[in-house]
């Protein structure tokens, strides 16, 4: 953590107010050079005049002290609380980039230093981040469950379990002349055992948390014509795509992100199913053909005024398509299992879009469990299953204790018990400055 650290901590831009965060060792520098402050009372905002280092007057503001280890950074913070104008944040930053042992902060440095702090672990750094990038109801309140401490404590309650194991098998092995039963081995196993079903419950959680982050994907699929793109368009509720009538107009996916009952769903719709031997339509066909099989959610358009959709729905998992009749105001409807709408006019629409929202509920909705919410989390108890699983086959007990030991090391890249700076350096480099 080198040096004393400052940016600003809101939006840049016209606003009522703007915050400028110090952090380090001579944070109140700030203090005393730009407000003649000495010694600012704790936790208790103070209003007052900033000046630049050479005596010019900035703004009329509060400042805010935070001593170490009290603070978000468990370091010495000072917050700035001017108006919030382009030029009054620019003074500000210029002039605390000239006092001595101070420096621009990098992306996510504040929480970074939070974590090395002790004053928060990896998986509520990853929590924050998520809580700041929230788009819809249901991520916030993921994101405040991971923030709050969901994931760490059962992360954690894994790692003590194998750290209790792993004193046993050690104090056996180094110590077989105390009175430490013989069954300690076979005992560790059928922990291990019940270790190995628990996390991999934790991961058969159909990606929930990961999808909750990035978005419910919903492919439009069907033949040409058959109103995919006006489709799309109702249900974002503006003109997202063109609309033609000539066969062929969708060539590439157009994407749009929604908010379906407080889940985000990524829309896409996609270039018409046929047999075309024009090169970009026919590469326009394959995306479509891959994008369904990728996505959580297929809607299956058909005109209901033509012929059957010729479309092939094979190597697309039945159990996630959804089949839609379109131009429904053109026929009569039937109750014959299908979902049947006109994007024209919106009948039926209202019925889809429920559909949809139960499906992604089923897929998506928060659970007494928490879920995992990143990739790295699955890589890392994978690596874990993979050790335990390992541990249970050593033909040694030496070899087995190794195993264990491996395995508390991947749970604990998770929560930053194993702290590696590539890792750090991976994990802060999508925050945002100035938090």
């Amino acid at each position: 953590m080198d040096g004393t650290i400052f940016a600003t901590a809101t939006a840049s831009g016209r606003a009522g107010v703007a915050i400028v965060r110090v952090s380090g060792a001579n944070a109140l520098d700030a203090v005393r050079l730009m407000t003649g402050i000495e010694n600012p009372r704790p936790r208790q905002a103070i209003f007052t005049e900033i000046r630049a280092l050479d005596g010019t007057p900035i703004d009329n503001a509060l400042v805010l002290y935070f001593p170490c280890p009290h603070s978000f950074t468990g370091e010495d913070v000072v917050e700035f609380q001017t108006h919030g104008g382009r030029a009054i944040a620019a003074a500000m930053l210029e002039n605390l980039s000239k006092i001595k042992g101070f420096r621009p902060a990098g992306r996510g440095e504040f929480t970074r230093r939070a974590v090395e702090n002790g004053k928060m672990d990896l998986t509520a750094a990853e929590g924050l981040a998520d809580l700041v990038d929230a788009e819809t109801e249901q991520q916030r309140k993921q994101a405040l469950r991971q923030m709050g401490g969901a994931l760490a404590k059962k992360y954690e309650d894994w790692h003590d379990r194998l750290k209790h194991l792993l004193a046993w098998m050690e104090a056996y092995i180094d110590f077989p002349e105390e009175e430490i039963p013989d069954s300690v081995s076979d005992d560790a196993r059928g922990k291990i055992t019940g270790l190995i079903d628990e996390i991999q419950a934790h991961l058969d959680d159909g990606r929930r948390g990961e999808k909750l982050r990035d978005g419910f994907q919903i492919a439009i699929i069907g033949a040409p014509n058959a109103g995919k793109s006006s489709l799309m368009n109702r249900l974002a509720q503006r003109d997202v795509a063109i609309v033609s009538s000539t066969a062929g107009t969708t060539r590439d996916i157009i994407e749009v992100r929604l908010d379906v009952n407080g889940y985000p769903v990524v829309v896409a719709d996609t270039a018409g199913l046929r047999n075309t031997n024009e090169e970009i339509e026919a590469e326009g066909v394959r995306r479509a053909k891959a994008r369904a099989v990728e996505a959580d959610l297929v809607l299956w358009l058909t005109d209901a005024t033509g012929v059957k959709n010729p479309a092939e729905t094979r190597g697309i998992d039945a159990g996630k398509i959804v089949s839609v009749m379109n131009k429904a105001d053109k026929t009569d409807a039937k109750d014959d299992g299908n979902i049947w709408i006109s994007a024209k006019t919106g009948q039926g629409v209202d019925a889809l879009i429920e559909k949809i929202a139960g499906f992604v509920d089923e897929r998506m909705g928060l659970r007494e469990e928490p879920s995992l919410t990143r990739l790295r989390h699955r890589e890392a108890l994978l690596e874990c299953v993979a050790d335990l699983r390992s541990a249970l086959n050593a033909p040694e007990q030496e070899l087995m204790t190794e195993d264990l030991r491996m395995a508390m090391r991947s749970l604990g890249k998770i929560t930053g018990q194993v702290q590696v700076e590539e890792l750090l350096d991976l994990i802060f480099k999508d925050f945002c400055i100035g938090k």
